[in-house]
């Protein structure tokens, strides 16, 4: 039990620091509210006063004074809510704005292994729905968690100065309702915790739907799509319903304790004024302090139940925000990478970090400065990881690699990336303008550079029949432009960093055999200083390599150029007969 409170209490003080400059919003709007409070215990006093003192002595003159009283103090309780409303919104929008900015930017911070954790839907329902729970939260605690519990104690004591026998009515309510609802959130807590894991999955399936939305319908699978969302959001219904349940149950309480309330307070009431222990305006107020006691409570239980709510949102946001990367910079790193070299020293590698799970296992590889190297392999041979680890995209699980001599991970993480220019197997373009978009290799290219890139990586000839150029507007993730186009495009714009190592992960499967043929003469004239690696499919892409790597389940099978290896590695001859004989085929 003491864990669970030390554990609460260290959430709430990492989502606070999160409040930063609307702390004085966060401050000004209780102010506001207590003020509102006051205002409202005072006005069935003076209610009373008229009453007592004005109508039942005849006193018109008395009860025009009070009530011009009355009215200030109830455009006073009107002003000061609405102030409290506008600092509360200001607050949590705010508040939203600086968790949402702050998560963003420590997913930026990922690295690899940390993306690998989290699905995408995941992250953005943390972003949107999570975040926007803790928003409505924040603006219920400045504003209902204050106002409520002070209105509460104000109306109590009033009653109490009032009657204090009576009052006891009020005492007993409060002990009722509180049990009830300590006993429902209890219960609603998990359930809570559970609908937003069946976000996740609605999220991912709407993600995953429009962005193959041309697949689905160039298969007629949108019959099939339709039902897995159905599938979702009806989970996310059924779940929110289940947790609902019980949260509901909280209105039918409020209600038959609100009216238990006012029957006691009738009857009691009525017999005290028949006795002359108690006055009609007394009674009267009375009556309103019930309403603002069973009023409290039901704020109190609104607020309660919405940040058990939250409370599930805040242990998915700090999930994310106190994830830490696996990947950081170094307490004095290198800022300058000498050239292109690469070595491999005993290289092991584990996505699981399990030595006994290797997606690498015991790579020994030397790479001078402006080579060109090829790799092959078959699916799950792990080609993409091996060159992965060379800009730190994941870090060794053991072993060493250096580039230009010296240990990638006694490098600069910027500095290393911007000399190890990388098209992913699975690269994107981004919503923009070609321009734009090649300028994220280098935003202060010029034009000319622009150019000059794209003509090397052949995409210059199809940006030219474009009506704007490289004005053309690119669609998110690069659906109005081929497959070919979109991998050109991006090894032009690896080409703008001008890198020391160059790395095509698969980058022209895409494009036709001339087209590569070009591609790889323009890389081998222009950038001969940089290094080149190069994973294909095709032997026609790597023939040429000063060195040729054949990998076959994590480990290097065969090292040596083209005709080397024809001779005298299996792997290699067999892809090289099979797409020998399949041109032939075709021909």
């Amino acid at each position: 039990m003491r864990n669970l409170y030390i554990e609460e209490e260290e959430m709430i003080r990492k989502l606070s620091s999160y409040i930063g400059e609307f702390k004085k919003n966060s401050i000004i709007t209780p102010i506001f509210m207590v003020l509102e409070c006051i205002c409202e215990v005072i006005i069935p006093l003076l209610m009373a006063m008229i009453i007592d003192n004005g109508l039942n002595n005849s006193d018109m003159g008395y009860v025009a004074k009070i009530g011009i009283l009355m009215l200030v103090v109830a455009m006073l309780s009107l002003l000061c809510g609405a102030l409290g409303a506008k600092f509360a919104a200001n607050a949590s929008a705010g508040y939203a704005r600086n968790l949402r900015r702050a998560m963003f930017e420590n997913i930026q911070d990922f690295s690899f292994e940390n993306i690998d954790k989290y699905s995408t839907a995941g992250l953005v329902t943390r972003l949107t729905t999570d975040i926007t729970n803790v928003q409505n939260a924040y603006q219920m605690i400045l504003r209902m968690l204050v106002r409520a519990p002070i209105m509460l104690i104000s109306a109590m004591v009033m009653s109490v100065l009032i009657n204090p026998s009576l009052s006891l009515v009020f005492f007993g309510a409060v002990i009722f309702l509180g049990l009830i609802l300590a006993l429902i959130i209890k219960v609603a807590f998990p359930r809570f915790t559970a609908v937003f894991k069946k976000y996740d999955v609605l999220n991912a399936s709407v993600q995953e739907n429009l962005t193959g939305i041309r697949t689905v319908k160039s298969a007629v699978r949108e019959e099939f799509e339709i039902n897995k969302f159905k599938k979702a959001s009806g989970d996310v219904k059924n779940s929110f319903i289940f947790a609902e349940k019980l949260i509901v149950l909280n209105a039918p309480v409020m209600q038959i304790t609100m009216y238990t309330c006012i029957l006691l307070l009738s009857w009691l009431g009525a017999k005290m004024i028949v006795s002359n222990t108690m006055t009609t305006g007394q009674l009267m107020s009375f009556f309103t302090y019930s309403t603002q006691i069973l009023m409290s409570l039901m704020m109190l239980s609104m607020v309660f139940v919405m940040i058990t709510m939250a409370k599930s949102s805040a242990e998915r946001i700090l999930e994310v925000l106190d994830e830490e990367s696996t990947i950081k910079n170094p307490k004095n790193p290198i800022k300058e990478v000498k050239d292109g070299s690469i070595s491999f020293e005993n290289v092991d590698f584990s996505y699981a970090n399990d030595k006994n799970k290797l997606n690498l296992e015991n790579v020994n590889l030397e790479i001078k400065s402006g080579e060109t190297i090829g790799i092959i392999g078959g699916t799950g041979s792990a080609k993409s990881t091996l060159v992965q680890l060379i800009p730190r995209l994941y870090d060794v699980t053991s072993g060493s690699i250096k580039v230009g001599g010296v240990d990638v991970r006694d490098y600069d993480i910027d500095t290393l990336r911007n000399e190890v220019s990388m098209v992913l197997q699975k690269n994107v373009l981004f919503s923009g303008t070609i321009k734009e978009n090649l300028r994220w290799g280098d935003k202060n290219a010029t034009d000319e550079e622009l150019v000059d890139a794209c003509k090397k990586a052949c995409a210059d000839e199809f940006i030219q029949t474009f009506p704007d150029g490289y004005d053309t507007y690119i669609e998110q993730g690069g659906t109005n432009v081929s497959g070919g186009q979109k991998q050109r495009l991006c090894i032009a714009r690896a080409l703008l960093k001008k890198p020391k190592i160059l790395i095509l992960d698969d980058s022209t499967s895409a494009v036709d055999t001339k087209t590569d043929a070009t591609i790889r003469a323009a890389l081998q004239n222009d950038i001969a200083s940089t290094t080149k690696i190069i994973i294909a499919q095709r032997i026609s892409s790597i023939e040429a390599s000063d060195k040729i790597i054949v990998l076959d389940d994590g480990k290097i099978d065969a090292i040596g150029t083209h005709d080397e290896l024809k001779v005298n590695n299996a792997i290699y001859r067999e892809v090289y007969e099979s797409q020998v004989k399949g041109a032939d085929d075709n021909e």
